[in-house]
């Protein structure tokens, strides 16, 4: 009976070190990316973004790169605030980090209900100053979703991430000015065509097509679109897939570069077929599968078929 008692016990413990496990190794990659910033400082001025990378709560490297641009741009306390849209849950997310580690300040969106419920449902809703909004985001309602929040004027992060209309949605913001702009691109549109999925305020990528590889824009759309805008293009993670920009006021010795420069492929296989199921497209493969759709070239503003971009 007393070895039963003990044995017990001991699985009571077990049980209640488990439940901690996720909290203690966040903090233990929290205290790693602690001195990774503080190695990364030391380097000064880096001749590529991508040598600052690491992961605690982005899905890439981001969590890194924005640490380096922040202090690149000088970014002062005052302006440490964010907006971040298509964030699902917010577990793994661009600006989760700042929000953790340096005590920043935001507004986060995404489309599905249930995702938002769960982050106010989490701890980290009331430990921090987070506020989270559901809402379908397109160009038409973005202002008043941000202006509804209590931000306007200067902040200091903007990420766009939502699959579809993202070229659109950060043409029309102009309630916020942010120092830095995180924009995802889609690499199976190439480095050298200003092109963009055409402008559907319904516009969701699952069903826009079965191969789940249209959606979004070009890197070099977004170039185009960030100069007009005042910001400079400064580089891509390593994954391909987002796209960082400083405002022209705050680069401070950062190098602007054009979209070939700053263009990575992605290496990810994610297209589909009509059932659902993975078919692990690389390279030219995937844009030949949406060749026969449309985008609009954003220099002209005329929407042409995929297969009709020369060299694309």
């Amino acid at each position: 009976m007393a070895l039963f008692r003990q044995l017990r016990r001991w699985v009571r413990l077990y049980a209640r070190s488990l439940l901690t496990l996720p909290d203690d190794l966040t903090e233990a990659k929290i205290l790693t990316a602690k001195a990774l910033i503080n190695q990364i400082a030391e380097r000064g001025l880096l001749l590529d973004i991508q040598e600052a990378e690491f992961r605690v709560f982005s899905q890439f490297g981001e969590d890194g790169i924005l640490q380096y641009l922040i202090r690149q741009a000088r970014i002062h306390k005052e302006l440490h605030t964010f907006v971040e849209f298509g964030v699902e849950s917010y577990t793994e997310a661009n600006t989760r980090f700042l929000l953790v580690n340096d005590n920043w300040r935001g507004l986060i969106m995404d489309g599905d209900s249930d995702n938002i419920a769960k982050v106010k449902e989490s701890p980290i809703y009331w430990r921090h100053g987070l506020i989270a909004v559901a809402a379908f985001i397109n160009a038409d309602n973005i202002n008043q979703l941000i202006g509804d929040a209590g931000l306007r004027g200067e902040i200091g992060i903007l990420s766009i991430d939502i699959d579809g209309n993202d070229y659109w949605v950060w043409d029309r913001i102009t309630i916020v000015n942010p120092s830095i702009v995180v924009a995802e691109y889609n690499s199976v549109f190439g480095p050298r065509h200003a092109v963009t999925v055409p402008y559907d305020p319904t516009f969701v990528r699952g069903k826009a097509h079965y191969s789940n590889l249209y959606w979004g824009c070009s890197l070099k759309a977004l170039e185009i679109l960030g100069d007009r805008k005042g910001y400079a293009l400064v580089g891509s993670n390593s994954a391909g897939n987002n796209a960082f920009f400083v405002r022209r006021d705050c680069i401070y010795g950062l190098r602007p570069l054009k979209a070939e420069e700053a263009y990575v492929e992605s290496q990810f296989r994610e297209s589909r077929e009509r059932t659902g199921e993975l078919t692990f497209l690389r390279g030219a493969d995937r844009l030949n599968e949406i060749k026969d759709l449309d985008v609009c070239d954003v220099l002209t503003g005329k929407i042409v078929k995929i297969r009709d971009i020369p060299n694309i």
